[in-house]
């Protein structure tokens, strides 16, 4: 993959490794510490069925290359939509205007690496099937909700896929290629009992090729039960009770909250501006000893994987808290360098427009040693919360508030009736220190997580396994 990426650009753009060279000189022509060059031509097509019909379908192409240069803590950083040496040579002397610092202008030569990791080889891309068989995909998906139940009134169904390819060029030597895949399902139903509308919505998908909706829990069978079980169940559900209590939550999606309440507070630059609840804390405890968190950017086919990170680094398994105790936080360049501390392959952007940041990948909690049926008998009055839905969080303090689009009580060890509008309050840090049993079942979720940070998204995974926590803070209506 990484030849076939260098040789994209190189041969479609006419641009020489020479060129290349010239470029990174150019950037630091002002003086700057490090810089470098972010090549991306990216493809992306969607789909749209609702009412039966195909509403949309569309198809957008975007190219460019954006041109950083580092000067201690300061960043110059330009880009252009036009992929030639002139235009990159403007956004490069730019950049380095930006990020003067009037030392001497020093010699680069790059060469082509070895990506470290093939994680993503589909056989099939999403985005060279016809568009006549994920149109035949989404009817599929369409027909078989509304035959699961006549309450169904309403199906969206949606397919989503993006084709980019990246080059990174940087003054230290680096020039790395990557040709990344992504696709995304979605559906969601409408049913109507008696004038009560209830939804539900399932979906999913990775860094794979189409054969990941032809079979398991993303094939249109599984998506349709899925999507109408969670809008069918709300007419069961009570009202969820409101205090302190036990909280049980599920494995695999329900991570979210540990992606959002902690793993921010885990990035570096955070750290570095000590703005983050976990600033000064490494090597201490900041979480019960069940608790073993980390951010992985090399599982095969994961929406958050990638083979190297937007700098042209590796992505690598960064073991963040390990039996509680504090072991490391989510570095990028700048500031692994600032920190003094080795790269984790965490530099992500959003595009060639923006400007990488220490970002995750796929950040979930390993299995402990309980059976999670063991776990759910072991609490005699609490929630098990299954979904999530939105939520917020304070970067600084940690504190949070998560609604369940999913949940259940949990009444003398048995899993009772399900909830409605049931809300999580608490602080993340504070959080993980009440977790008392962790289960043997951690598994990501289906693929569906984008994670925004300083007005930049990046698809994510997260993951846990059932974990029960012995006190936390639930809305929901006092009994």
């Amino acid at each position: 993959m990484r030849n076939e990426a260098i040789e994209f650009f190189t041969t479609r753009y006419g641009i020489t490794v020479e060129d290349l060279n010239v470029l990174l000189g150019e950037a630091l022509g002002k003086g700057g510490d490090y810089a470098d060059l972010y090549f991306e031509y990216r493809r992306n097509n969607s789909l749209g069925l609702e009412d039966r019909i195909i509403k949309s379908a569309n198809q957008s192409i975007s190219q460019g290359v954006g041109v950083r240069v580092i000067s201690g803590e300061k960043t110059g950083y330009a880009y252009t939509d036009d992929i030639s040496v002139e235009s990159i040579r403007k956004a490069a002397y730019t950049a380095a205007c930006i990020a003067k610092d009037n030392q001497e202008k020093r010699a680069v030569d790059v060469s082509p690496r070895t990506n470290a990791h093939d994680l993503y080889p589909a056989p099939e891309p999403v985005s060279e099937v016809s568009i006549e068989r994920k149109i035949a995909l989404l009817r599929e998906v369409d027909e078989l909700a509304y035959a699961k139940d006549k309450r169904i009134q309403k199906v969206q169904a949606s397919l989503a896929d993006e084709y980019k390819i990246v080059m990174i060029v940087t003054s230290e030597g680096i020039l790395a290629g990557d040709i990344q895949p992504l696709a995304r399902i979605g559906v969601s139903c409408i049913a109507d009992q008696d004038g009560d509308l209830k939804a539900g919505r399932a979906g999913g998908g990775g860094r794979r090729g189409f054969e990941m909706f032809e079979t398991g829990e993303l094939a249109p069978e599984a998506l349709a039960t899925e999507a109408v079980r969670l809008a069918l169940l709300q007419y069961d559900a009570v009202d969820a009770p409101a205090g302190s209590m036990e909280v049980v939550l599920g494995p695999g999606w329900p991570g979210i909250l540990l992606h959002e309440a902690i793993g921010h507070g885990l990035e570096a630059d955070f750290n570095r501006k000590k703005t983050s609840a976990f600033s000064d804390m490494l090597g201490k405890r900041v979480a019960s000893e069940h608790c073993t968190i980390v951010d992985d950017g090399t599982l095969p086919g994961r929406r958050g994987s990638l083979n190297v990170d937007d700098e042209g680094h590796a992505t690598s398994r960064t073991v963040l808290i390990e039996n509680g105790i504090l072991r490391g936080y989510i570095n990028d360049y700048l500031n692994a360098k600032l920190l003094g501390v080795p790269f984790t392959g965490n530099g992500r952007r959003e595009s060639y427009r923006h400007i990488p940041m220490p970002r995750m990948t796929n950040t979930y909690m390993l299995s402990g040693g309980e059976a999670p049926a063991d776990i759910i008998k072991s609490v005699k009055r609490g929630l098990f919360a299954v979904q999530f839905g939105g939520g917020q969080v304070d970067i600084t303090s940690g504190k949070f508030v998560f609604s369940a689009s999913e949940a259940y009580l949990i009444e003398d060890g048995k899993i009772t009736a399900p909830v409605k509008d049931a809300t999580l309050i608490g602080n993340g840090p504070d959080v993980l220190t009440k977790v008392t049993a962790v289960g043997n079942d951690s598994e990501l979720d289906q693929g569906v997580g984008t994670c925004g940070k300083d007005g930049q998204s990046v698809p994510v995974g997260v993951g846990l396994p059932t974990i029960r926590i012995s006190e936390i803070t639930v809305g929901g209506t006092q009994r």
